[in-house]
């Protein structure tokens, strides 16, 4: 099938959590046979702040972040057989959809894929008017990238035709075990941007961690924390590409996952960085959340903190033995059950099905 999807960016993971979820996914779904383009709005620097070029499994085209430019783009739908339009693309994303559903051709399955469905929800549930809750009842599909049975409900009870979470996962082939790096040597380190819906609990779990523990040192890495104070035993690394999300995994004695507040209240939202832990054999330490069992095993593949004091125990009373035997319990787990090639083969089973009966209902 010829897939046309429209994404925040494939190529730059630049204030876009969703870079390693899009490639993870189109990757393994392009090895069962897809033709898939992404199209990107040359949007927030992310073109100059490039984690990969384009590859040789999807095609990408980039477009100016204006009205012309969105038009064409969208018009260029009508040749997929699959129309996707993702959640926070950033740039016109309602013009986008519904340039999109009247680009698509007759026969093409149509979907929403939401990559922060407590965030949409919200926008939705406080905008009676907004054109998205139309917009639903001419889709075929909403795929989540977590949220559970809440979510699925909530999109249903809008008008969803179908709402099917398609978790984030394990890509082996970008996310493994590596040699640590001195560059990221720390007792914990915490890999995440700094936005308003994590800040308070970036306080809570890692700042705080930090203040109780000061003979340890901490790491901090992404974008937006160089003018928050910081406690002395903590470094701000500033922005880590993702070729080097593997050595800051595997290098601290462990790492530090910190949900924004909205999905750790909705729960079963399992972050990219979870995984890409898992996948370099780190012990990771989160934050708690309804459904982390349904992915790793609290106390045996995954360490659980109810807050800051949790974090600081877990940290005082590990070892670097545990931490690795942990850590290798994580990647047996991820590596057996939570692969992007699993979530692929989910995703390919949705649209063959949607196809099939959608040329069923032409026929009748």
């Amino acid at each position: 099938m010829k897939i046309a999807f429209y994404g925040s960016s494939l190529l730059s993971s630049y204030w876009n959590g969703a870079a390693t979820y899009y490639r993870g996914l189109l990757r393994a779904l392009a090895a069962h046979g897809h033709e898939i383009t992404f199209y990107e709005p040359d949007a927030f620097g992310r073109q100059q702040h490039r984690d990969i070029e384009p590859p040789e499994w999807c095609r990408v085209v980039v477009y100016e972040a204006n009205p012309e430019a969105l038009a064409r783009a969208a018009v260029e739908a009508r040749q997929a057989d699959v129309v996707v339009k993702a959640s926070g693309v950033g740039y016109a994303d309602d013009a986008l959809l519904a340039g999109l559903l009247e680009a698509a051709a007759p026969h093409a399955i149509r979907i929403f894929w939401d990559v922060d469905a407590p965030a949409t929800l919200a926008e939705l549930h406080a905008a009676p008017e907004h054109p998205s809750h139309a917009a639903l009842k001419r889709l075929d599909l909403v795929l989540t990238y977590g949220g559970g049975d809440a979510v699925v409900d909530a999109y249903r009870a809008l008008g969803a035709a179908d709402c099917v979470p398609i978790y984030n996962a394990l890509d082996p082939s970008t996310h493994h075990p590596v040699a640590p790096d001195a560059r990221f040597d720390a007792t914990l380190g915490f890999l995440g941007n700094r936005l308003p819906d994590r800040e308070a609990r970036v306080e809570d779990f890692f700042l705080a961690a930090a203040e109780a523990l000061p003979q340890r040192d901490f790491l901090l890495g992404g974008s937006g924390w160089g003018d928050r104070d910081l406690p002395p035993n903590v470094r701000d690394i500033g922005h880590v590409p993702t070729r080097d999300h593997n050595a800051f995994n595997v290098t601290p004695m462990a790492v530090l996952n910190i949900n924004r507040a909205s999905m750790a209240a909705t729960g079963f939202s399992p972050p990219t960085r979870v995984f890409e832990a898992a996948g370099a054999g780190a012990c990771l330490i989160t934050d708690d959340w309804p459904g982390i069992d349904l992915f790793l095993k609290p106390g045996e593949e995954i360490l659980v903190a109810r807050d800051g004091r949790d974090v600081a125990e877990h940290v005082a009373g590990l070892t670097r033995e545990d931490a690795g035997r942990i850590g290798q319990a994580a990647l047996r787990r991820v590596l057996a059950e939570h692969t992007y090639e699993s979530r692929a083969v989910l995703v390919d089973t949705l649209l063959r099905r949607l196809v099939a009966d959608k040329a069923a209902g032409a026929a009748a």
